[in-house]
């Protein structure tokens, strides 16, 4: 897609053979405003969900690549925003769970799912520290730049430990967060889990500048 020059309540994309619209709030102003004390100081709740970030677009990329991997699998966008990545693994005939922190990402989800003509996405609101899915229930997980801060390493490792099958796999998008993810392997480290870089592209951010983003995918599994 080519770089936005503002913010706009409307995105047109094109990624992984799709031509796609997504809906956002109309007033990213109003909508900080609208945030109350307890949601910025608990738990930071800043809505990052009305982005469209460059990890998300090569992750969508990935799963299109992948897509007889995950066609009838048991899918879950982890932290979903807008829902593109769950909308590109519908176009694969994936099951996928769309899940995100944020009631009012998952409405916008489910009305670009409807506009787009995928909707069998199911959409859920989870915080992902208490899973609201069966245990060992997915065969595959993934999320575009969900770790951007050190606390979040834990909990999401927790999540993955708890909801994939044996054999399954995660993939985690990042705009190459060197201190974040060297803490996260050390915890895969620590409790058994095989990691890899599988994929590593440069991408032009959303909004025009000059230094394009550099986006890793990792691949991660449990060993059996």
């Amino acid at each position: 897609m080519q770089p936005l020059k503002e913010y706009s309540s409307s995105l047109n994309i094109s990624v992984a053979g799709l031509d796609l619209v997504l809906h956002r709030h109309s007033n990213l102003e109003e909508l900080w405003n609208q945030m109350t004390e307890e949601e910025f100081t608990s738990d930071e709740r800043i809505p990052y969900w009305t982005e469209l970030w460059p990890a998300s677009l090569v992750l969508s990329d990935w799963l299109k690549q992948n897509s007889e991997r995950i066609k009838n699998t048991n899918c879950l966008d982890l932290g979903c925003g807008l829902g593109l990545t769950a909308l590109v693994a519908a176009s694969c005939k994936a099951n996928v769970i769309g899940m995100d922190y944020e009631k009012e990402a998952l409405i916008y989800a489910k009305k670009n799912a409807i506009e787009n003509g995928l909707d069998t996405v199911t959409w859920t609101a989870m915080d992902w520290r208490y899973p609201a899915v069966k245990k060992q229930s997915l065969d595959y997980l993934w999320g575009g730049d969900i770790m951007y801060e050190r606390r979040f390493v834990q909990p999401v490792l927790d999540f993955l430990s708890y909801s994939l099958k044996p054999n399954a796999k995660a993939w985690l998008a990042e705009p190459s967060r060197e201190e974040i993810f060297a803490l996260f392997r050390h915890s895969l480290d620590r409790a058994g889990w095989q990691y890899k870089i599988v994929h590593t592209q440069k991408i032009p951010a959303i909004y025009a500048q000059a230094v394009p983003v550099s986006v890793r995918l990792w691949e991660l599994g449990k060993k059996l």
